[in-house]
């Protein structure tokens, strides 16, 4: 479904993205004080597949919800699935500053894998966000100075899962519909899920669940709130507004957790940032289709 462009309603859905993503960011590091991250993640899948049952009514029911691809389905959730691991757990490592830096290496993984397997032209843009990108998460992780925390290499494996995540994805909105690439999303996860949770189960406290199921909604919606969000603008106007996740998650971190932000990690950050918005800048503006 296309929608009329429109610069100001793109920037309302993302910012209803970046309001999330910083509520999943503290629900997460909360939930995490208590419970294992399998659980947290288990839980997580079950309550966003709850809240998008009435969509999926509205959408056809779950009959609309089949696939033809269901191997690339299970491939880009358990790869998505491992990087979540990775990023929640990372969160109680690190400060939330780092974490989020580091995650914004994802698109030189996407770049790369697009361009080997999905045949994606590697342009100046893309060269300049990988090189500035790891340049930029050397000087985050400063492993000259041997300084390098666990937290740290757990962050960037996880963006190197997001990056596979985000490649297949691009593979699927080829042929699936968004609700239904979010809907296997959450079943597969739910799925891979179950035996580990089952194994460190224990019974959350009433704080914890209120934490869960503020994470189960914020993260489903995140997604939503992303798609609407293309549906009036294209890619290369929507993504330069979540690059302000940075520094909204380190003044949050430092306002809530007391954490300092240093300057290698500002400099780390601006590096990964810089290549990015060349990246985007040099990238030929085309029209956004997002299935409904």
């Amino acid at each position: 479904m296309n929608k009329t462009p429109s610069v100001p309603r793109a920037a309302l859905w993302m910012a209803g993205w970046l309001a999330l993503m910083l509520i999943v960011t503290v629900a997460g590091r909360e939930t995490l004080r208590e419970l294992n991250v399998f659980q947290v993640m288990e839980v997580r899948s079950i309550i966003g597949l709850l809240i998008l049952v009435p969509m999926i009514r509205s959408q056809g029911g779950f009959a609309a919800m089949r696939t033809s691809r269901p191997l690339q389905h299970i491939g880009r959730n358990l790869a998505h699935y491992a990087a979540q691991i990775g990023w929640f757990f990372s969160l109680t490592l690190i400060p939330l500053g780092q974490v989020v830096s580091i995650e914004f290496t994802m698109p030189i993984w996407t770049a790369i894998l697009a361009a080997g397997f999905l045949g994606e032209r590697m342009t100046f843009g893309k060269v300049a966000a990988i090189v500035l990108g790891i340049v930029g998460v050397i000087v985050i992780v400063r492993p000259v100075a041997g300084e390098i925390n666990p937290g740290q290499l757990i962050a960037l494996g996880a963006a190197v899962g997001f990056g596979v995540s985000i490649a297949m994805m691009k593979s699927l909105t080829r042929t699936e519909k968004t609700l239904a690439i979010i809907f296997w999303m959450l079943v597969i996860q739910s799925a891979a899920g179950f035996l580990p949770a089952l194994y460190v189960w224990q019974w959350p406290s009433a704080y914890a669940w209120g934490w869960m199921v503020v994470l189960g909604f914020c993260g489903t919606f995140t997604h939503y709130c992303m798609a609407r969000a293309m549906l009036y603008a294209d890619a290369t106007v929507v993504l330069p507004l979540d690059f302000l996740r940075v520094p909204l998650t380190a003044i949050m971190g430092w306002l809530i957790y007391f954490e300092r932000l240093d300057m290698f990690t500002v400099l780390g950050a601006a590096l990964i940032l810089t290549g990015n918005l060349l990246n985007l800048r040099s990238a030929q503006p085309a029209p956004a289709r997002v299935g409904t």
